[in-house]
């Protein structure tokens, strides 16, 4: 049977996501994908997301290759001409030393946003982007969008602050995140009404799945100050498990691709994305790489968008 990358055009061997050309968090470039299978992870589950990253590169090998094919999710090129894209590949982490973990990711994530570049990283677990947003201090005001199907104000699990389930609460406490817009929550999770409280009484503006379902995006991109600079945090269980089953807990009435993409669109019309994490792959839990390759196709469209916001400040 003939597979995709021979149909397509397979990228060069050892490329990275998408065929990119390989390179390190500080090379010149306009964005910067790098992974990272954990952060802090819970002693009752461990790095349940370890090989995240390295399935949803393998979701998109079949696109791999010519990087002028069009993208009808976007309506042009996958990239803009001249836009430079490089994938610095996974950092070696240990699940058993957070605090190395954490310092890794920041560091990283410095070293892109030093450079000039745009980071993307792949996770992992949702502890990945605590450090992932910590290092955007003295990069101005952020406005976090948060797309998830949860809330993740809880203060402590087991006892680890910093952990998956406070990602909203430890960024709350960043000084450089003026705003925190949360889309996509649904069904029960792991927040009480203390934490929705939390939430709200920092200002944080939650729209619930099924207001989108309702409503449509545009209440959502609304809470988006125009000319923000946006750091996206996007937890793959906002979508619906019909169409992203790797998740820890897959719960119904996601969202849908195209509400996702929609919104990735509309930040990028309004707003300046300013880096991007896609987390909480759980790559033992798909289904014969379904969820791996939803998770590069809106990967593909989220590196577009910020590679056609590179090409308009030239």
């Amino acid at each position: 049977m003939a597979r995709l990358e021979d149909m397509f055009g397979a990228g060069p061997a050892g490329a990275g996501f998408l065929g990119l050309p390989r390179g390190a968090p500080g090379d010149a470039a306009d964005l910067v994908l790098f992974g990272a299978d954990c952060a802090t992870p819970y002693a009752s589950v461990g790095a349940y997301c370890a090989g995240g990253p390295a399935a949803i590169r393998a979701g998109g090998a079949g696109y791999a290759g010519d990087l002028t094919r069009v993208n009808f999710d976007l309506g042009g090129p996958i990239l803009p001409e001249g836009v430079r894209a490089l994938d610095a590949g996974d950092l070696a982490l240990d699940p058993g030393d957070a605090p190395a973990n954490r310092a890794a990711i920041g560091a990283a994530t410095r070293a892109v946003l030093g450079a000039g570049a745009v980071p993307v990283l792949l996770g992992g677990d949702d502890s990945v982007p605590i450090p992932f947003l910590a290092a955007f201090d003295g990069q101005g005001p952020v406005t976090i969008l948060q797309i998830d199907a949860h809330i993740d104000w809880r203060d402590s699990v087991e006892g680890e602050t910093l952990g998956l389930s406070s990602t909203m609460r430890r960024a709350s406490e960043m000084s450089h995140v003026e705003r925190i817009v949360q889309v996509g929550a649904r069904g029960v999770g792991s927040a009480g009404m203390a934490e929705l409280a939390a939430a709200r009484d920092w200002g944080a503006h939650l729209v619930p799945a099924q207001e989108v379902h309702a409503g449509g995006v545009g209440p959502a991109l609304d809470l988006i100050p125009e000319g923000a600079r946006v750091v996206i945090a996007f937890d793959l269980d906002a979508l619906d498990p019909a169409i992203m089953p790797a998740v820890i807990a897959p719960t119904g009435g996601g969202l849908t691709h195209a509400q996702v993409l929609a919104l990735l669109r509309g930040v990028a019309a309004r707003a300046r994305i300013a880096g991007l994490d896609m987390v909480e792959f759980m790559a033992e839990a798909d289904r014969e790489g379904q969820g791996a390759r939803t998770a590069a196709q809106l990967l593909a469209s989220a590196l577009g968008l910020i590679g056609g916001q590179a090409a308009e400040m030239r």
